[in-house]
């Protein structure tokens, strides 16, 4: 990549409060949030090799689950989800020590690296997917923004001995069905690369749109 051919954007701002339109726009304009700050950046730097950041929707009136996603959700049709007003509880925080042991690097403290102590409000309205087992053990939760027309992931964690569910891809299809509930237009899933990553399982869903830096989003 040519650096001096493109753009740098590395931004961030601190807000308590967002409204459900502001963070539509924000989210549109390629933002995403931890807690109260905002950021956006379109370079990163991952194996040693500076990659371009792609920010990923999708477009939910045009959302088609694929053969593997069905399997997803047959593998977990045992287990019970619901779906409310973001909490953390001692069980989350359990959860969040056992999930991040599963990383050798940049390993998180804190589920509140990821949201605020008041995730219900601030900075803006965020739910969450609790996902048991037959007994009533808690092991997914993953954590959504709701906009006005929109929603957005911001974290989600597993049992580690469950990744033979893919617990990460059944929260998403999940948030996917309770957004089209709701008559959202586009549910905002994180970004990617422009080569090869561990982010790369985000590209694997049907209606993908990306962000191209310069205000447009475009079918990926």
């Amino acid at each position: 990549m040519i650096l001096d051919r493109l753009e740098i954007i590395n931004e961030t701002f601190d807000a308590a409060a967002v409204t459900p339109e502001q963070l539509d726009q924000l989210l549109a304009d390629g933002w995403r949030h931890f807690g109260t700050q905002f950021f956006r950046y379109n370079l990163n730097v991952d194996k040693d090799e500076i990659v371009r950041v792609t920010p990923l929707r999708i477009d939910l009136s045009r959302f088609e689950l694929s053969k593997s996603q069905r399997r997803v959700l047959r593998t977990n049709s045992d287990l019970v989800s619901e779906i409310k007003p973001a909490i953390v509880t001692d069980e989350v925080h359990r959860l969040f020590d056992r999930h991040k042991q599963r990383f050798d690097h940049g390993v998180p403290d804190s589920i509140y690296d990821f949201i605020s102590r008041e995730p219900q409000s601030i900075p803006c309205e965020t739910w969450q997917i609790a996902v048991r087992d037959e007994g009533n053990k808690l092991i997914a939760v993953s954590y959504f923004d709701v906009g006005n027309t929109s929603t957005s992931a911001i974290y989600g964690c597993f049992e580690p001995i469950e990744h033979r569910r893919s617990l990460g891809i059944f929260t998403m299809l999940k948030v996917i069905e309770h957004s089209q509930n709701l008559g959202k237009r586009y549910y905002y899933h994180g970004y990617a690369y422009d080569a090869p990553s561990f982010y790369d399982y985000k590209k694997r869903f049907a209606a993908i749109e990306v962000f191209d830096w310069n205000g447009e989003w475009k079918e990926f």
